[in-house]
């Protein structure tokens, strides 16, 4: 089976190239995957016909375009899009009815698996301490222990209260774009050692799950 992932930045995409092959196997072996990294989340458009400006590459703007572009290309096809993206402080259930809204009202609908991190992708880096501290062997532990998985709290500054000398509000200080390189860096360097039988995140199970059953049901 074939998956097309759309996630909403660079770090995302890092992260899932370290886990896909944990959940799937080896590349073509036999699934294969693309993974397309937008520029931020964005919003779904008021009105779902509009265009937007493709050049930006904000995921959720291009969303009504882009499933639907999918319909007529995937169709007949053992594919899936995946759409992962951080649920940040949105309500799950009216966010999950939006991007249903928006494949409703596709004429030819893709296979499509809505995912969320909660609240951001680095709670599944967090999910696993072990592997935080293999390649962070200094990080705070108690800002560590402190984490609630999952929780709506602010999760990338609590991985750069724990990681980065002087915390998330060093961090901001320099902002962007240091703060996307170092969530990379996180992604890339944490993502690779995580283990994702024993991670604690539920949204990270989610997402394993969804796609199994993706292929269970082809």
């Amino acid at each position: 089976m074939h998956f097309e992932i759309l996630v909403e930045d660079a770090s995302g995409k890092l992260l899932l190239e370290s886990l896909l092959p944990k959940i799937l196997g080896d590349f073509g072996r036999p699934h294969t995957w693309r993974i397309i990294a937008y520029k931020g989340i964005g919003h779904l458009p008021k009105d779902l016909k509009s265009k937007t400006d493709a050049k930006k590459r904000i995921l959720l703007n291009r969303l009504p375009l882009l499933l639907a572009g999918y319909g007529k290309s995937l169709h007949g096809s053992n594919s899936a899009v995946i759409v992962l993206v951080d649920l940040d402080t949105r309500n799950s259930d009216h966010f999950i009815q939006e991007l249903h809204d928006v494949l409703n009202r596709c004429s030819s609908k893709p296979r499509v698996l809505f995912r969320f991190a909660i609240e951001e992708m680095e709670a599944w880096l967090l999910g696993d301490k072990a592997a935080i501290l293999s390649q962070f062997p200094k990080a705070k532990v108690s800002v560590l222990n402190s984490y609630l998985q999952d929780s709506i709290c602010g999760t990338w500054e609590t991985l750069a209260d724990a990681v980065f000398t002087g915390g998330s509000a060093a961090l901001k200080a320099v902002g962007y774009p240091r703060i996307g390189q170092e969530k990379c860096k996180w992604a890339a360097q944490i993502g690779i050692r995580l283990r994702i039988e024993s991670n604690l995140s539920p949204s990270l199970h989610h997402f394993k799950s969804g796609l199994l059953r993706l292929i269970d049901a082809d």
